[in-house]
Order: C-alpha cells, then sequence, then structure tokens
C-alpha cells in the first residue's frame, strides 16, 4: 500500500499555505472527462457531482497525521477544545495521529483543502458546493438527531424595542448580511426575500458583518436595524450567554436547510475513508463538550451532496452563483 506522508509543520505555515490563491495552487486538467460545475483538476464519470478518486492509486493520500479544520468562527481556541473528544476518537478509530487546523476564513478552508493540506472538514451551509467544486471535498455525514432529523432554519431579527414589526418594515432600514456566500446570512434571504415583497439593496440597505455572531451582536447593540442569521448559530450563542434573548425580536423564519457538512478530500485512500467514516458514525456526542455545545444533536448522519445540496444550489443559482475563486473570496 502507498503510503504519502503529511510533514509534522507548525499549523502557523499551514495557515500561510491555505491562504495561497486558488491560482497559484497546482492544477492539472483532466484530457477528457465528465465534470459537470467542477474544477478542470476533477472528473465527475459517476455523476454523484463530486470529484471521483482519481484512477491512478499512486495519486492516493495516506497521510499518518490528518488535519481536521472546522468552519471559521468567531473565537477558534475555544472551538479547538470542543472537538477535542471528537479528534480523540478519529485518531483512535483511523490510527492516524490528528490535529486541529483553526481557519480564518471560508476560503482559507477552501484553499487548505484544494492544496492537500486539509484532509477532513466541516464546511457551512453555503460555502460547501465552493469546497466541492474547488477543492474537491466529498461531503458524507451532518450532525442529527437519532431520528435522522437534521438542518437549521434562515431566522431574521431585530431589537426588541424597533418599530420592525414584519419583513415590510425592513424598507429604508440598514440589515446586516454576513458575508456573500452565506446562504442564512446572504443568498437564502435575497432568494427568498422577494417572493415576500421585500428585495435586499432595493428595499433595504445591506452591510456585510463578517459573522453570524457579528450580525447578531450588532443587532443587540443596534448598530445594524435587523439581521438574517443561522438558527443553530444563534441558539449556540444564547447558550453560551453571549447575547440576552429579550433583547431581540425574531420577525421571519424560514423551512429547515442542512447544516455544516462534513467532508473528506475526493483523493483520500478508501482504505482511510472507510475509517473516517467509521469514527463519525461512532461517535457518541452525550457527556462531551460538543454534545453540549450542539444541543439537540445526538449523532453524525449520513448524506450525500446530490440530494441534500439541491435547495441550497438552487438558492445559489437563483443568486447568479458561480463557483470560482473570485466569488469565494468576495
Amino acid at each position: 500500500m502507498t503510503r504519502t506522508l503529511f510533514p509534522k509543520r507548525p499549523l502557523a505555515l499551514l495557515t500561510a499555505a491555505a491562504l495561497l490563491p486558488l491560482a497559484l495552487l497546482s492544477t492539472h486538467a483532466y484530457a477528457d472527462c465528465e465534470r459537470g460545475d467542477l474544477d478542470s483538476i476533477y472528473c465527475d464519470e459517476d455523476g454523484d457531482m463530486v470529484a471521483d478518486r482519481p484512477a491512478d492509486e499512486a495519486q492516493w493520500a495516506n497521510p499518518d497525521t490528518l488535519i481536521f479544520a472546522y468552519t471559521p468562527v468567531e473565537d477558534p481556541a475555544i472551538y479547538s477544545d470542543i472537538w477535542q473528544p471528537f479528534i480523540d476518537h478519529l485518531s483512535e478509530v483511523t490510527g492516524r495521529n490528528v490535529r486541529f487546523f483553526a481557519v480564518q476564513s471560508n476560503a482559507a478552508q477552501v484553499e487548505a483543502m484544494r492544496s492537500g493540506r486539509l484532509h477532513i472538514a466541516g464546511f457551512s451551509t453555503g460555502p460547501t458546493p465552493f469546497a466541492v467544486n474547488l477543492a474537491g471535498a466529498v461531503p458524507f455525514a451532518l450532525m442529527g438527531s437519532d431520528d435522522g432529523q437534521f438542518g437549521y432554519t434562515l431566522q431574521l431579527f431585530t431589537h426588541a424595542d424597533s418599530d420592525i414589526q414584519e419583513l415590510a418594515d425592513l424598507k429604508g432600514k440598514r440589515v446586516a448580511h454576513t458575508s456573500p456566500t452565506s446562504n442564512s446570512g446572504n443568498l437564502a434571504p435575497r432568494a427568498l426575500l422577494p417572493e415576500l415583497g421585500i428585495t435586499p439593496d432595493e428595499d433595504y440597505e445591506v452591510v456585510y458583518s463578517g459573522s453570524h455572531d457579528q450580525s447578531m451582536l450588532g443587532v443587540v447593540a443596534r448598530d445594524y436595524d435587523a439581521a438574517p442569521v443561522a438558527s443553530e448559530v444563534v441558539d449556540r450563542m444564547a447558550a453560551r450567554g453571549l447575547y440576552d434573548t429579550d433583547d431581540v425580536r425574531l420577525i421571519y423564519e424560514s423551512d429547515r436547510f442542512p447544516t455544516t457538512s462534513y467532508n473528506y478530500a475526493y483523493n483520500l485512500h478508501p482504505d482511510l475513508v472507510e475509517k473516517i467514516e467509521e469514527a463519525f458514525f461512532s461517535f457518541d456526542f452525550r457527556g462531551t463538550e460538543l454534545g453540549e455545545e450542539f444541543e439537540g444533536v445526538e449523532k453524525f448522519i449520513p448524506i450525500n451532496y446530490k440530494d441534500n445540496w439541491q435547495v441550497i444550489r438552487t438558492i445559489q443559482a437563483a443568486n447568479g452563483v458561480r463557483y470560482t475563486p473570485e466569488n469565494l473570496e468576495e
């Protein structure tokens, strides 16, 4: 079995390498293959919308050290500790060293996987299609409940003392969206709200806060008149006491979307992939910091990108999103 060793570099070096523009990373287009929206360095002959594993076994990666990253958050150090029980479990099941990689942006996370420096990652809902198409990410799991339920909603909040009572009252207001690629924080409201009579950028001013945390805290501080955010994020913020729920008022909630996707890099050795999946699906959230942080989550459940991200791709298509490095970095 061919094994590609992953050098044990400091995370600072990994972060710097991950920040290299996608255009500077190695690209070698396949001569002729089906690929759909995938970048030219990938193929999708089976039509499942994710990159096929390379046909040449010599290109299968089988690192001694696995790098795992969770989606960018306001305080990565906290999440490094929260994820430690799972990191230990993943290491035990795979028989590999596992290190947590704190990423600073969605673009950096995608670039790290594309460059081969990130092997397993949780990508936020909106950036997941970018990771799939630009970095060869293969979504295989979501956090869910024992009965197989999963997902989150787009919630739109205003301050409890504001004069905004319904969506129509957003006209002329200053509303915080999170970032251009965020599903619930930007793309979903741009696709869904016009059908309800309110159009972002036309009926209200859009300002980008940078994150769901900043949007919510900005509403509490009255820096913004309102903000669309992901329910799972603001629920965790409330549970940690980062804001008082009495200070805000919910004026709109959507149907449910898939949550953060958990992915492995397309070129990992199939034996390693089998162990990674085993680790995810055998992890017991009960009594761990991860279980406490993600209240209501009881296990990882299997999913696939083609089916479970269809609604997200539809929303992104409605917004004219193209899966390019330029769109990701905007």
